[in-house]
């Protein structure tokens, strides 16, 4: 597995599975255009196959006692080769008349969980205090820091050394509503986009047209059984923009939901002998931001730094006051908070247009995307109703 491709867009096997190659029990979305409509594939060493017929969506192959053994053990058609699968994949210079790679999820409400890692936690802070002004950030930075730290990762949530914390805090006018979920009991569960609205990889992400400071967020997201099983992962870049949050907390829908804002992939990975939740604790997320101009960055999250745990979040999600009938995936959260500058001084970093993202882990292989403004992106067309209907026609419901 490559991290920086011979060409960013330019998606193969090598440079998207992972380390371990098909291994694992992957599990994808396939655009066919000869049924004019999506089928969920398993991922194998001789190719790409066709398990609709067995599961007409990606919620049914979920939702299975055994995931990864139920579609190991699912026969059907060999659509192509994954090489052929991924070369054809990038919107850019696509033919049409052949198979494209989706995003892996189909029925699942897309939700995501924010502040779960300290350092990003006191980004939001900043955020927050700067009123959407990156040149502001880097002196409240430096205020903040120097009342809390910059290593909360040891501390808690809703313990009572966290909640001390937040008593003096609050005395000396310093407290914050993304402290209250960074250290308090309750996490902060939002819903990141509409379901079936997520781009996969090699496919363009957007950026609000309104937004001048923005940031990747690399992420591992839960893929969660309606009964609250986590019963894989993937990967997920929760695009954020700082200007638009940290204007209002209350315009976190504006910040996060827009066209192409949502990006998964490139499979989703379930748990069997060869990838366990444990291992997904463990994961270190590599970040790279490949810019138009030739300016290059580099990042990384280690996950074990979380602050609340994977079946936390989850249970926080779903529970007895809210059930999720099709399932859910779940963004985790990022450690990663990108404040060098890129071009001015105090302004920290932000995207430009043609930037091109590369998320990669080991156990999860590698997403990627290229940043346009939301209205530049392919328009979503096709959703649940589009499915049922297609789905139907195909007698595969």
């Amino acid at each position: 597995m490559a991290l920086t491709p011979a060409h960013p867009m330019k998606l193969t096997p090598d440079n998207t599975l992972p380390a371990d190659g098909t291994k694992g029990a992957l599990a994808g979305r396939v655009w066919r255009p000869d049924v004019d409509g999506p089928s969920v594939v398993a991922i194998r060493a001789d190719g790409v196959f066709d398990l609709s017929q067995t599961f007409p969506t990606m919620h049914d192959l979920c939702e299975q006692p055994d995931p990864a053994q139920a579609m190991r053990a699912a026969q059907g058609e060999k659509i192509c080769d994954l090489q052929a699968l991924l070369a054809n994949t990038p919107e850019e210079g696509r033919d049409p008349h052949k198979p494209w790679l989706l995003a892996p999820i189909d029925l699942q409400t897309i939700k995501a969980a924010g502040v779960t890692f300290a350092i990003s936690m006191l980004e939001r802070v900043i955020e927050e205090k700067a009123r959407g002004n990156p040149s502001a950030a880097a002196t409240i930075r430096k205020e903040i820091t120097g009342l809390v730290g910059d290593d909360l990762s040891k501390l808690k949530p809703g313990s009572p050394e966290a909640m001390r914390l937040k008593e003096v805090l609050i005395k000396q006018g310093a407290w914050s509503q993304y402290l209250e979920v960074g250290i308090g009991p309750d996490a902060e569960i939002f819903t990141k986009a509409p379901t079936m609205s997520a781009v996969g990889t090699g496919f363009d992400a957007g950026l609000h047209p309104m937004s001048n400071w923005n940031n990747p967020e690399p992420e591992v997201v839960l893929v969660i059984a309606s009964d609250g099983r986590i019963v894989g992962g993937t990967l997920g870049n929760d695009v954020n923009l700082r200007d638009v949050e940290g204007r209002s907390a209350l315009l976190l829908g504006k910040a996060k939901d827009n066209n192409a804002s949502a990006s998964i992939g490139p499979f989703i990975r379930f748990f069997d002998a060869t990838f366990t939740i444990d291992q997904m604790r463990r994961c270190v997320l590599s970040l790279r931001v490949d810019g138009p101009e030739g300016y290059v960055m580099k990042g990384s999250s280690r996950l074990d730094q979380i602050s609340r745990d994977y079946t936390d979040l989850a249970q926080q999600m779903l529970n007895d006051n809210h059930q999720y009938p099709d399932g859910a995936v779940l963004y985790t959260g990022t450690l990663f908070a990108p404040i060098d500058d890129r071009d001015h001084p105090g302004e920290g970093f932000t995207h430009k247009i043609g930037d091109i993202v590369t998320i990669t882990t080991p156990e999860l292989g590698t997403l990627v995307n290229r940043m346009k403004r939301s209205n530049d992106c392919a328009p979503w067309r096709f959703g649940i109703s589009d499915l049922m209907r297609n789905l139907s026609k195909r007698h595969l419901i």
